[in-house]
């Protein structure tokens, strides 16, 4: 056989697939490590195989399975274990990831919501992140989304697919020289930042924390973003204080016609308060590559399964929203920065040398 796959309560945990090379084992001498690699796709370990040659005595083992409460046990005999956005690393997770004996989480993205801090640093376990694989990757991204959004390309593409060239429903609004507002400059949102500056548009930021170095961006209040911008795209943490940031409060403070975009976390919205406010005409447009129920969807075929919940469908009957799958860091350089830096992170740790991109509570 070429691949088993285990199953609890019917539902898929992992699958290994024999007919795939084994992974990197280090050089004789080194100080193996091991990491159990949580959710993995074939992208990654393409990616982090052809880095680890360079990082001798790390080794991975790749499962397809997410890291649930019921597949932590796998990580018996691992340092560490390697999770992504979507993986589920609760108390009652990290609990059982300690009695299996990891020392170490490896988040291979910069958010880490979804990670139980206080439990960690209760067992010991140390949280490592990659902060910035590529800000600009996912700017693009966000700008694509408002483009595509705005201008209906995904609209315009199928009924050209099918003979229809007629322009019913395809018209937009021009950037140029409207306000962009920029919620979050940290490196992604600076990164959106010059992007609408690129465009001719007017920039202004929220910012808990604003980088007064800036020249090009005018830092205002969020009542006055919200209230002033054409275009407001969303690049902040999801923090207690961010959660459900764009409510039915801050939806009325918009002007009519605004265009919004969420590439950062989908627990920013309340998404039931978007979808009353795109029922009443106050989006221009939506782009989201993010959005609240997207844990047990995210990066999954889901076309031959019927959905439990009817909120992404609400969302996708809409013509004036555009959605992708949380893919605003896919490019080949994100990917290899990603690597990378987990990698090093990895071996700082085992080495004993300063953790840089440490998480602390």
């Amino acid at each position: 056989f070429s691949y088993c796959t285990l199953y609890i309560d019917s539902r898929e945990i992992s699958r290994y697939d024999f007919t795939k090379p084994c992974t990197y084992t280090g050089r004789k001498g080194d100080t193996i490590m091991k990491i159990l690699f949580y959710g993995a796709k074939d992208y990654d370990q393409q990616f982090f195989d052809k880095l680890a040659p360079e990082y001798p005595g790390i080794t991975f083992k790749f499962i397809e399975a997410n890291l649930y409460e019921e597949t932590a046990s796998l990580a018996k005999g691992y340092d560490g274990i390697c999770a992504f956005v979507n993986a589920d690393i609760s108390t009652a997770v990290v609990k059982e990831l300690h009695i299996q004996g990891v020392r170490l989480i490896l988040m291979r993205c910069a958010g880490y919501n979804n990670v139980d801090l206080k439990a960690a640093a209760h067992y010991g376990i140390k949280v490592l992140r990659v902060p910035g694989y590529s800000p600009e990757a996912v700017a693009e991204h966000a700008m694509a989304l408002v483009l595509t959004a705005n201008r209906h390309t995904h609209k315009a593409y199928i009924k050209c697919r099918e003979n229809n060239f007629a322009l019913n429903g395809l018209m937009g609004v021009n950037l140029y020289k409207k306000t962009a507002g920029i919620v979050g400059t940290g490196k992604i949102g600076l990164a959106m930042a010059r992007i609408c500056r690129g465009f001719g548009m007017r920039v202004i930021a929220y910012d808990l924390y604003p980088n007064k170095e800036l020249d090009f961006l005018e830092y205002v209040s969020l009542d006055a973003l919200l209230s002033t911008s054409d275009l407001i795209s969303l690049h902040c943490p999801l923090t207690e204080e961010t959660h459900h940031l764009i409510n039915e409060d801050s939806i009325s403070k918009m002007k009519d016609g605004v265009i919004l975009v969420n590439t950062s976390r989908g627990g920013l919205i309340k998404t039931e308060d978007l979808i009353a406010g795109i029922r009443d005409h106050k989006f221009f447009a939506v782009g989201l590559d993010v959005y609240e129920e997207e844990s047990e969807l995210v990066y999954e075929d889901m076309s031959e399964r019927i959905l439990q919940s009817s909120t992404i469908q609400r969302l996708l009957s809409f013509p004036n929203v555009a959605m992708t799958s949380h893919q605003g860091f896919f490019t080949e350089e994100a990917l290899t920065n990603i690597a990378e830096t987990t990698l090093q992170n990895a071996a700082d740790f085992r080495d004993g040398k300063e953790l840089k991109n440490q998480v602390t509570i």
